[in-house]
């Protein structure tokens, strides 16, 4: 087993592996003072969910704008063309475009955004980028709200922390829910706002135990366990 650094021992020695925190509790005692890494560590939430995501009445997908963003700058790439187009750049968007942004990536790979949204009448063109946007969780999507006609309020959401989730195999959900100097409470407020949106997406078709279990942590530090209970009243 790999010797764990200093920082990560001070870190671990404030967490009670036996304990389930409530999930405020469980914030505060991640981002103490103590064993701070040089850089500012992304912050995340995990969260085992009572779903077989081989079952498509049981996959669990959707979006929530985090009260306080991610503390990332997120690039948006926009597929519009005439008002909207226009509508994406005052939004703020990064990078916008039709044909000749599907060549780009399509060409040479181009892969220098984050985000891509796109108007609906766009989607014939978007449709070809298919195998490269698709397994890299890139292809936008109506159900996300990433295919619109309000491509200047989507863009505007994604730059103001608007962030998607989506079941892995495994059945669990992994979200940053921002940056370690955001403090505790901004924190727990972004931890509340997701996982209320994740009771909201529960599928109908799960029975039992829908939140099974949860887990906070930092990039580079220890885990700390969540009461589900806690969560669930999010």
């Amino acid at each position: 087993m790999a010797k764990r650094s200093k920082r990560y021992r001070a870190a671990a020695a404030r967490i009670d592996r036996t304990k389930r925190y409530p999930l405020d509790e469980a914030i505060r005692v991640l981002v103490g003072e103590d064993g701070k890494a040089k850089f500012d560590e992304t912050v995340e939430l995990a969260v085992k969910l009572g779903v077989d995501p081989r079952q498509a009445d049981q996959n669990v997908r959707g979006t929530v704008v985090l009260p306080h963003g991610t503390g990332k700058s997120v690039r948006v790439l926009v597929f519009a063309k005439g008002d909207k187009a226009k509508e994406a750049q005052e939004a703020g968007a990064d990078h916008v475009g039709a044909e000749d942004l599907a060549k780009k990536i399509q060409d040479e790979q181009w892969l220098d955004f984050d985000t891509v949204v796109a108007s609906p009448d766009m989607m014939s063109v978007v449709g070809r980028l298919g195998k490269i946007l698709g397994p890299r969780g890139l292809m936008p999507n109506p159900k996300v709200g990433t295919v619109t006609l309000e491509v200047g309020k989507a863009v505007r959401e994604v730059k103001a922390g608007k962030v998607e989730f989506r079941v892995e195999k495994a059945g669990i959900v992994h979200v940053a829910i921002g940056k370690r100097s955001f403090g505790a409470d901004r924190l727990i407020e972004n931890a509340h706002a997701l996982l209320t949106s994740l009771l909201r997406a529960k599928p109908a078709a799960s029975k039992g135990n829908y939140m099974q279990s949860v887990a906070v942590a930092t990039t580079m530090g220890p885990g700390v366990r969540v009461d589900p209970a806690t969560a669930r009243a999010a």
